[in-house]
């Protein structure tokens, strides 16, 4: 037994990709889907199966989990790409030796063996992982600050190495959540990091959360954050209103919960608006965002504009999204997919005294309060498809180009198909 892996037997060699040794047995070395800084650039070709990468070593506070199902989220579209950060390049800068990156956000598996500081976490456990990672010792979590906030704060499995895409996955203890009974393992692995970045981003901002009677204008409501947002807003008792690009999307979103969507494509007004001193312009380019606005009063019934917007596309809809809130009310960010050069014309923003709120990640309570509702059956996880692991660089393909299912992608590790892992 090491020094790090209390309760775990290590022995030299692997296991073949699809299987797992017994719980507490690590082997030295597994199979994983690998980025190197040489293959930079379409996902297709940056991620690569490698069967030689040695199992990693675990700190005091952290766990091995032996991973039976892995998540699939845009993170890892810029992880391959090495933009707008090179991941690699960026944690050598801080010291550490390894020159690859193993993504995956999301994780269902059984706990292999835990750090000589780990109490309350039992090798054998089935368990699903968050993404918030931070140093403990921080003095901003020190003071009882929001751990997410940080300067130490980082998505797993994107900013740090030995994510889910991989036979055996690096955590740290306090990430470690049970996984509900009822759910397989690719389901358990579906929603993790989208849904608890969406609870953080409506219920994780005091003087703007979730109320029942709210509208919540959801953007890419068929896809996995907006799945995880529709649900959230329904259970608040709010009313979501959805927007997606057909209307097969629509419905799926209406199915969810969402009170009616709207249709983008039959809009013409996205990117950035003209200037100002284009009259014609900036008169064409209202009427239509406005339109966009008397849509969301249809569907609601009311001339009643959403007190949250949910934003993750960026500069396409930001200007759309700050016109059509709320006075007082927010717009919340956790992506750019569209693209970071957002503008916002700040007459509708400081006038109207709408918040254009970011966030990112989660810390513990928020997890803790997203699994339980994914425990309790409250939350449909929306697993649009499993993959085996051997699809994943074609899926984050797919994803980078804009090319997605309904709901989330999972991809199989361990487990036999995705009906295995149901108590």
């Amino acid at each position: 037994m090491s020094e790090h892996r209390r309760s775990a037997a290590t022995f030299e060699g692997s296991v073949p990709l699809g299987q797992l040794p017994e719980p507490g047995e690590v082997p030295s070395h597994m199979t994983a889907l690998v980025v190197r800084a040489e293959r930079f650039g379409d996902p297709q070709t940056a991620f690569q199966v490698e069967e030689r990468i040695e199992v990693p070593p675990l700190g005091p506070d952290e766990v091995l989990i032996g991973v039976k199902a892995a998540g699939v989220n845009y993170n890892n579209v810029w992880a391959a790409r090495g933009y707008p950060v090179d991941v690699i390049a960026a944690r050598q800068r801080a010291g550490e030796p390894y020159d690859f990156h193993i993504g995956g956000s999301d994780a269902s598996g059984i706990v292999y063996a835990t750090g000589d500081a780990v109490s309350d976490i039992r090798v054998g456990d089935e368990v699903i992982v968050h993404p918030g990672y931070w140093d403990p010792a921080d003095p901003w979590i020190a003071t009882g600050k929001d751990a997410m906030i940080a300067p130490s704060a980082q998505i797993w499995g994107y900013n740090t190495n030995f994510g889910s895409f991989a036979q055996f996955a690096r955590v740290q203890a306090h990430q470690v959540l049970p996984k509900a009974s009822r759910l397989s393992w690719a389901e358990a692995a579906a929603p993790t990091l989208v849904g608890t970045t969406a609870y953080r981003m409506l219920h994780g901002w005091a003087g703007n959360t979730l109320q029942a009677g709210d509208v919540v204008l959801v953007w890419g409501g068929s896809g996995g954050l907006g799945t995880q947002a529709i649900q959230l807003a329904s259970l608040a008792g709010a009313r979501a209103v959805a927007v997606v690009s057909d209307d097969e999307r629509g419905q799926y979103a209406e199915k969810l919960g969402a009170i009616g969507y709207i249709n983008r494509n039959d809009f013409s007004h996205w990117g950035i608006p003209p200037l100002v001193d284009d009259a014609d312009g900036q008169k064409a380019w209202t009427a239509e965002a406005r339109r966009f606005g008397k849509a969301v009063w249809d569907i609601v019934g009311e001339r009643k504009d959403p007190a949250i917007v949910f934003e993750h596309p960026g500069s396409a809809t930001i200007p759309t999204s700050i016109l059509v809130c709320e006075p007082g009310g927010m717009v919340v960010i956790c992506a750019g997919t569209t693209g970071y050069d957002a503008m916002v014309d700040l007459r509708y923003h400081w006038t109207r005294q709408k918040r254009l709120q970011g966030s990112h990640g989660t810390n513990d309570e928020q997890a803790r309060a997203y699994n339980d509702l994914v425990r309790d059956g409250a939350i449909d996880p929306c697993v649009g498809r499993v993959v085996p692991f051997a699809d994943l660089p074609r899926v984050h393909a797919e994803m980078g180009r804009g090319e997605q299912v309904f709901g989330n992608t999972v991809a199989l590790v361990a487990a036999a198909d995705e009906n295995d892992g149901r108590g």
